[in-house]
């Protein structure tokens, strides 16, 4: 019979770990210490600190948020954006080689903008860190001093111009305690400026609008400071006419849109044609809207309150009962010579863009013609040269036989 031999005892016995198993402590002190070390004894020397950062072989991804918070405010930050000092009073915690240590000076600072440049293309895994970095830095703001929050708002006006942040994170500056005391609206204004001396208005707007936050610069403003007219008074005392005729034409694109959805909500209640008439003739005169600047978005909305049917014979005879229907709404919008004519180039390119419209272009034409929503005038300055290229011919040909009969009658009026 045979017995089972003894299993050996592990106790007492230390079990070796391999290297790479060994997880190392997490200590962003030392982190600290080390980069504030190794920026110290550059001497302040941007070139050396580049370098310095590029060989370094300090362990970035696990302390991303300790190294910006030293290259930009010269120390670790606590939440407030003060810096965190260490209870040994002989450890050096802060560098003044850092943004905050700088002058307020544009050509200084975009050395630091260097720094991080290089930084960024050599180490790719750092851009989202930065961003968070960035965001951080401004909600933060409120504890730093006027003079730091001036150099972050230039040195970021150039990170942005030169696409190294999205400028989604400038959504931090709209929260309540940075906007009521006006820190916001300070801190953007200068941010601002130093983004256009960089580069012009279109990178600025479209960095916004790819942030989505085009349409809350309003909100930079305390409430009870917050209209169109001190923003664009603002702005252009201080300089900045590209900022306030940007937000003067955003401000003209939100209210097109209100008046769209409130257009839609009348259709879809099916509000009489003269209450809608109504409707818009009020809300031209409160906004100082002309009917050129509604008369796209009018006929925008009229065609897409209607499921149109496929088949060229049954779209016509849709389109004519519609737009007969609506016709007093349209000749609201199209009051001047100039309206007529962006209605008539947006039908033809309505027509080309849906193929099922493209032999009912005339049909409408006529009718709008009929119903004095369009003149005789501004159809024939349309086939004369004012048309767009998109389907010209098709069109122009379709339109030939009532431009003929519109000279000619116009010839016997003049016989008369």
């Amino acid at each position: 019979m045979n017995q089972k031999s003894e299993k050996p005892s592990l106790s007492g016995q230390r079990l070796k770990t391999r290297k790479r198993d060994e997880k190392e402590k997490y200590d962003p002190s030392a982190f600290r210490d080390a980069i504030i070390q190794g920026l110290n004894e550059t001497e302040a020397d941007l070139d050396q600190v580049a370098k310095f950062l590029d060989v370094s072989k300090l362990d970035y991804r696990r302390y991303a948020d300790v190294l910006f918070d030293v290259l930009f405010a010269g120390g670790q930050l606590a939440p407030g954006g003060s810096i965190l000092e260490d209870p040994d009073q002989s450890k050096v915690c802060r560098t003044d080689i850092c943004v905050f240590g700088c002058e307020a000076d544009r050509n200084k600072l975009k050395g630091y903008f260097e720094v991080f440049n290089k930084l960024l293309r050599r180490y790719k895994y750092l851009e989202k860190a930065f961003e968070d970095s960035v965001k951080k830095l401004l909600v933060f703001l409120k504890g730093f001093s006027d003079e730091d929050q001036q150099k972050l708002a230039i040195i970021l006006g150039i990170i942005f111009a030169n696409g190294f942040c999205k400028a989604n994170v400038l959504s931090a500056l709209f929260e309540d305690h940075l906007v009521k005391e006006g820190i916001s609206l300070r801190f953007a204004t200068s941010m601002f400026r130093s983004w256009l001396e960089e580069k012009d208005i279109g990178s600025v707007i479209k960095a916004l609008k790819v942030a989505e936050i085009e349409s809350r610069l309003l909100e930079l403003f305390p409430v009870t400071k917050r209209s169109q007219d001190a923003f664009v008074t603002h702005f252009t005392n201080e300089g900045l006419e590209a900022i306030a005729s940007f937000q003067n034409k955003q401000q003209s694109v939100e209210v097109k849109k209100d008046m769209q959805k409130s257009l839609e909500e009348m259709m879809e209640n099916e509000d009489e044609p003269k209450q809608i008439v109504s409707y818009l003739t009020e809300y031209m005169k409160k906004h100082g809207l002309s009917d050129s600047d509604l008369v796209i978005h009018v006929w925008t909305t009229l065609m897409a309150q209607v499921e149109w049917n496929k088949k060229e014979e049954l779209v016509a005879e849709q389109a004519i009962k519609h737009l007969k229907k609506y016709a007093l709404v349209l000749a609201t919008v199209a009051r001047s010579l100039d309206a007529e004519m962006k209605l008539l180039v947006k039908i033809q390119e309505y027509c080309y863009d849906n193929m099922a419209f493209m032999k009912v272009f005339q049909k409408i034409i006529v009718l709008l013609y009929k119903t004095d929503v369009v003149s005789e005038d501004s159809v024939l300055k349309w086939y004369n040269g004012g048309h767009s290229v998109k389907g010209k011919s098709v069109f122009l040909e379709q339109m030939k036989p009532f431009i003929e009969w519109l000279q000619s009658a116009e010839e016997e009026s003049e016989d008369d």
